[in-house]
């Protein structure tokens, strides 16, 4: 996969990046973080970047039921995360590029 993706630069294709995010909770961490900055110097080598706010597992929780880390939260929870998580991420990367 590395090599692929060697290759794939050095043809100078641009390259399509997706990054999916669960808004189960209000803020992003460092792990996202992580993930976002990366897809920041993707896009100023001239890719595109795609972020994902999933809202299913954000709403069902932990669905074994045995975590309370990861409670079942309201449509309006999800989305008011997601919106949270939107200004968030364009902190990092560049919402117009």
């Amino acid at each position: 996969v590395e090599q692929e993706l060697i290759q794939l630069l050095e043809s100078g294709k641009r390259l399509r990046l997706k990054q999916g995010f669960d808004p189960s909770t209000t803020d992003i961490h460092l792990g996202h973080v992580a993930g976002l900055r990366k897809l920041r110097q993707f896009q100023e080598l001239g890719h595109k970047v795609i972020l994902i706010v999933g809202d299913w597992t954000a709403r069902i929780g932990d669905p074994s039921g045995q975590s309370a880390t990861r409670p079942m939260l309201s449509q309006k929870e999800v989305e008011a995360n997601a919106q949270t998580y939107l200004r968030q991420f364009f902190k990092v990367v560049d919402k117009d590029k």
